[in-house]
């Protein structure tokens, strides 16, 4: 009698009800693989408990009952009798030898872990797909999967590699004669017809369960005839292209190790006692490989084959990013063949865009962006991704790329593109890039009206823009300084001013306006030259901390010979608020003073309504607290008349909430706190948000209500923007702090943060956080 018979009978009956395998598992308590090896023949003398339960599950009675029982019998006895000497096994010496620990893959590993165990539990074929860029470890992952979970599967793991990079990869006719043979076919068995050939192969496959691993697949018509029903197998596929057109259960896709584990690799490969000797010339070597697998082996065997190196000097040669490509080759190993072999790959127009993705500076780029470069960039993209050439970036619609496929680009760009042709989307894609942000930085101006084009046509896709972009309009604005583009440096600089309130750190904006102010120089506008003068003083004082530096530029926009009231009193206001920060304080309310009547004779009631509140804030300074709420209470009102911006308003209510606090009108404080603070979510201004709770919570802190105080100052400590709240903030929270090790702790970060700004403040609190530390 054949041992499949109970089988048969078994799928004949779950069939005539009739019933997934999933749903008789369900029924009788027995797991769908155990009913998936019955039918098939694998599992030779169920016990009689399980054939009881089929009888339920089935809902077998009288002589079907008794037929399918015996039929379990029989199978017993045929089992023992025809059960080989040892089982059956592939062949699962075809799994290459693991050379070097797999090192920093633990969650890819517990990944494919569950991969496995899902495989186990179906009755269908599980598919898995890793992808990755070349030399991101798809092939070991796949090799250490292998060796770990192979003798989970009952016939073992089965490994081919498909040969996908090469010029000629295999077809699926040769592959499946490869894994006939690993089946252990006789070679006589195994037909000449490419058809006839497939077809045993899946029926041989069919009969076993296996951990099949199919590496470096070429796309998915190469592995699709590969594919066929095999309840309990695992086909692990890993390739260079993402095989979208498969139909995938699982997909994993193979990122670049971390800086932690790239170091980790590279320890594994070059031992510890040399880089442990040099620890930060061992990070340069690192980050240089940019956590690509392959580069960090390549580097450690340069090591470790010159033993008279220091890793300094490998550090040194890869720091030449015009070398780094011919510093990472070892042997048959390099980096740049691995590129290469994806390169030529492309089609034309991809190709094509991967190159001139080099010209743009930044890790990642967005579609509207590539296609200045190249008018088939939403295909072009979508090719680059699916060859792992860029990766997919969380925000849609943007692609970000590895160091050292940039570098591998610019090599090629030099190579396969003329000149002239380079220096033609080079200056294309800058314009744009300076276009679009002048265009999206005049959506915060409070006087221009602004242009509805391209990316941008609102405050909120204008912020995204701006944010997301930085990287690339920033080195565009380096460039365009570097060619003489002064017009458009100084139009950048210019749409700048009522974003740059908001928005960015002090280092850029140090920049944004030094480069304004050359522009403006150099194209003879004198007006201009001191408006950029004055927003350049602003980021030395407001955001870098450097109100000395920022009282010489002061004192040059002053002296620059113009007629032009609005600008004066900008330049007043700008002088008031310099002046406080130096500890100057009647001066800074002497020049407050000046700007506002200056700001009424211009008639330009934003800046009326600013430097009223800016007085008011160096009445308070100076001690003047009714005055100060009286002018401050005015900007407010005639603000709120007048309509004026949610978030202009918002400054004007913290400024004013923070003298009432002064003055003991707590409550009201407060109420202007939570006003300021809708306001700034409302335009999701997180930096605004920030400054509300900082200001909240030295009030609630003065009133004694400590819990609360520091919630908001714990909540403002991460976005807090101007140059010295961070210190006022930790060296608050020190005071206030749970413990004393606390308290030490917040200090000793407040003390280092002194360090980055020279105010007169900033160093009274230096002095007090010493003397408390001592």
């Amino acid at each position: 009698m054949s041992t499949t018979a109970f089988g048969d009978f078994l799928r004949f009956y779950r069939s005539r009800i009739p019933l997934t395998q999933e749903e008789l598992a369900e029924r009788t308590g027995l797991s769908t693989r155990a009913i998936s090896d019955m039918e098939r023949g694998r599992t030779l003398s169920p016990q009689f408990r399980t054939v009881q339960l089929l009888l339920t599950g089935l809902g077998l009675r009288d002589e079907e009952a008794a037929e399918f029982t015996a039929l379990a019998r029989a199978s017993r006895v045929v089992a023992v009798r025809e059960r080989p000497a040892t089982p059956f096994a592939v062949a699962s010496c075809s799994l290459p030898p693991v050379l070097v620990e797999l090192t920093g893959r633990d969650g890819e590993k517990e990944l494919l872990d569950g991969f496995a165990a899902d495989a186990a539990s179906s009755s269908r074929l599980r598919i898995a797909v890793v992808h990755g860029a070349p030399g991101s470890g798809k092939t070991a992952l796949a090799v250490d999967a292998g060796h770990r979970l192979g003798p989970r599967f009952t016939d073992g793991c089965v490994f081919l590699d498909l040969r996908g990079t090469d010029h000629e990869p295999l077809t699926p006719d040769r592959a499946a004669h490869r894994l006939l043979r690993s089946f252990g076919v006789d070679e006589r068995q195994i037909p000449s017809d490419p058809d006839d050939r497939l077809s045993l192969y899946r029926s041989q496959l069919r009969d076993r369960t296996v951990l099949l691993v199919l590496d470096n697949a070429a796309n998915e018509a190469q592995v699709r005839p590969l594919l066929s029903s095999s309840p309990g197998t695992l086909v692990l596929l890993t390739s260079r292209r993402t095989l979208a057109g498969l139909d995938v259960r699982h997909r994993l896709a193979l990122e670049l190790l971390p800086l932690n584990h790239s170091l980790d690799l590279l320890r594994t490969v070059t031992g510890s006692g040399r880089l442990d000797a040099e620890p930060e010339a061992a990070l340069r070597v690192a980050e240089l490989c940019g956590g690509m697998p392959l580069a960090l082996l390549i580097a450690g065997n340069r090591l470790t084959s010159r033993p008279q190196w220091t890793v300094g000097h490998l550090a040194g040669q890869l720091e030449d990013e015009g070398r780094r490509l011919s510093v990472l080759r070892a042997g048959d190993l390099e980096v740049r063949t691995a590129f290469e072999i994806s390169y030529h790959q492309l089609s034309p127009a991809a190709a094509a865009l991967f190159r001139r993705l080099a010209l743009v500076p930044g890790p990642d780029v967005s579609t509207s962006l590539a296609s200045v470069l190249t008018p088939d960039a939403p295909e072009a993209l979508d090719e680059l991704a699916d060859a792992s050439l860029l990766g997919i970036s969380d925000v849609p619609g943007r692609y970000t790329r590895h160091d050292l496929l940039h570098v591998f680009a610019t090599e090629r760009l030099g190579l396969d593109e003329d000149p002239a042709a380079v220096d033609e989307a080079r200056t294309r894609l800058r314009h744009w890039l300076l276009d679009v942000a002048t265009r999206a930085a005049l959506f915060f101006d409070h006087d221009e009206p602004a242009e509805r084009l391209g990316p941008v046509h609102d405050r909120e896709s204008s912020d995204r823009w701006l944010e997301r972009e930085l990287e690339n309009w920033r080195a565009a604005l380096r460039d365009a300084l570097e060619a003489g583009e002064h017009d458009r440096v100084l139009a950048v600089a210019q749409a700048m001013h009522w974003y740059s309130d908001m928005h960015g750190v002090g280092d850029l904006w140090r920049e944004v306006f030094s480069a304004g102010a050359h522009a403006a120089r150099r194209s003879g506008d004198a007006k201009a030259t001191a408006a950029q003068l004055n927003y350049l003083s602003w980021a030395l004082y407001a955001l870098c901390g450097r109100p000395h530096e920022a009282l010489a530029v002061h004192e040059q926009a002053a002296a620059v010979p113009i007629d032009d009231t609005l600008t004066e009193a900008w330049t007043h206001y700008y002088g008031s608020a310099i002046r406080r920060r130096v500890g100057e304080p009647e001066k800074a309310v002497a020049l407050g003073r000046r700007s506002v009547d200056l700001f009424e004779q211009a008639g330009y009631g934003i800046g009326e309504n600013l430097a009223l509140s800016l007085l008011g804030l160096m009445l308070h300074n100076a001690g003047h607290l009714t005055e100060a709420v009286e002018v401050q209470q005015r900007s407010v009102d005639q603000h709120r008349k007048a309509g004026g911006d949610d978030e202009l308003l918002s400054m004007l209510l913290i400024r004013l909430a923070t003298t009432l606090a002064a003055a003991d009108q707590v409550p009201a404080a407060l109420d202007l706190l939570d006003e300021a603070e809708t306001l700034f979510r409302k335009h999701s201004n997180t930096a605004g948000t920030a400054r509300v709770q900082h200001n909240r919570g030295l009030v609630l802190m003065d009133a004694g209500r400590f819990p609360e105080a520091r919630a908001q100052l714990r909540a403002a400590l991460g976005e807090a923007r101007l140059s010295d709240h961070r210190v006022e903030i930790l060296a608050r929270l020190a005071d206030i702090a749970d413990d004393p090790a606390q308290a030490r702790a917040l200090r000793v970060r407040a003390l280092a943060e002194c360090d980055r700004y020279d105010t007169p403040a900033v160093r009274a609190t230096a002095a007090k956080l010493v003397a408390a530390l001592s």
